[in-house]
């Protein structure tokens, strides 16, 4: 059974008008994994900084019941999940936490430009406070790309429920067993982002197998100009040195494999340098930046970021984002 659906559908879940027309140009679904699949792969890989920008905006902040940006019309459905999902944050709350919550959520929005975003279902107040002050001393470039993290949790959850509607409308027209398939498809997702409750002990939960981007990405955001940096060349390697590791201040010639190669696009991302495997490869990694090639008068001809991908690691997401100005740069390992 193939379930379509409209733009303004996968408007409610996510807010980007952007993200909403790729995913309607995608529709119809064989099932909720799919639409999943499809939704991780336009939100991390096709989409802009701008569309995420106005995803975040469409959510109230905690204890509110109206998006943070008046310009942004929030549907009615969004409006309704959002309320449901941030119920046992309310239902937690004293006068004292709801005070508190919307100082932080000032000081939070204050310091990055955007709403606090947590995918809030089954948290409590105080869980969510404590968390909003963890994330609050983060860099910019980390919290939003955390952001963007839980605003992708959020809309897995709403596409459930909205899988779930349509289901319920088309369920007379088709066999039991597909009703079944719904079913699981629906608490695949959900079991993934809450805490096992009462009503999910009784129900096998089913992961996702398959990845929908690369297991190493990476991008670039210029500080000097405040723009991603374009036409930057990205290159991948492994260490298969007969050293079990590179060594600092040793020559490592011939110890470096090559993997992958790309440019960062007007966004700041790179193109695929990998394959796209459930699991990868254990191992000693390389990636490194032509930024004496993007910016001939800068400090630095080439920048290298070296990292190790443990075994027990082989399912996790790396992502190396590098934040660059004239005279330094930065980088961290984001899951």
């Amino acid at each position: 059974m193939e379930l379509g659906f409209e733009e303004k559908d996968f408007l409610a879940c996510c807010g980007s008008t952007k993200f909403a027309k790729e995913m309607a140009l995608a529709s119809p679904f064989a099932s909720l994994e799919e639409a999943v699949r499809a939704a991780r792969d336009i939100w991390f890989n096709k989409v802009d900084v701008n569309a995420w920008l106005q995803a975040f905006s469409a959510h109230p902040q905690i204890g509110d019941s109206t998006p943070t940006s008046h310009h942004h019309r929030t549907s009615p459905t969004s409006a309704q999940w959002s309320k449901g999902e941030q119920s046992t944050a309310v239902a937690t709350a004293t006068s004292s936490t709801l005070q508190e919550l919307s100082e932080w959520n000032a000081r939070y929005r204050e310091k990055f430009g955007f709403v606090f975003l947590i995918c809030a279902s089954g948290r409590t107040s105080d869980e969510i406070l404590a968390e909003l002050k963890n994330r609050y001393p983060n860099r910019p470039i980390i919290e939003f790309e955390i952001a963007a993290q839980e605003q992708m949790k959020i809309t897995e959850l709403r596409l459930a429920k909205l899988f779930s509607s349509k289901a319920k409308d088309t369920i007379d027209q088709y066999p039991a067993v597909v009703a079944k398939k719904v079913e699981e498809d629906r608490v695949s997702i959900i079991g993934g982002h809450l805490n096992v409750t009462s009503e999910a002990t009784a129900v096998k939960t089913f992961q996702i197998p398959t990845r929908t981007r690369p297991p190493i990405t990476t991008h670039v955001l210029d500080v000097s100009r405040g723009c991603p940096a374009a036409g930057i060349e990205v290159r991948l390697e492994m260490w298969k040195g007969t050293q079990p590791r590179p060594l600092f201040g040793e020559t490592d010639i011939g110890g470096w494999i090559f993997q992958g190669s790309s440019t960062t696009d007007n966004d700041g991302r790179s193109g695929q340098l990998t394959s796209i495997v459930n699991v990868v490869d254990p191992g000693i990694y390389r990636i490194s930046f032509n930024t004496g090639k993007y910016n001939p008068a800068g400090f630095f001809p080439y920048v290298s970021v070296v990292f190790e991908i443990r075994e027990s690691q082989g399912k996790e997401h790396f992502h190396v984002p590098l934040l660059l100005s004239p005279f330094s740069f930065s980088t961290y390992r984001g899951s």
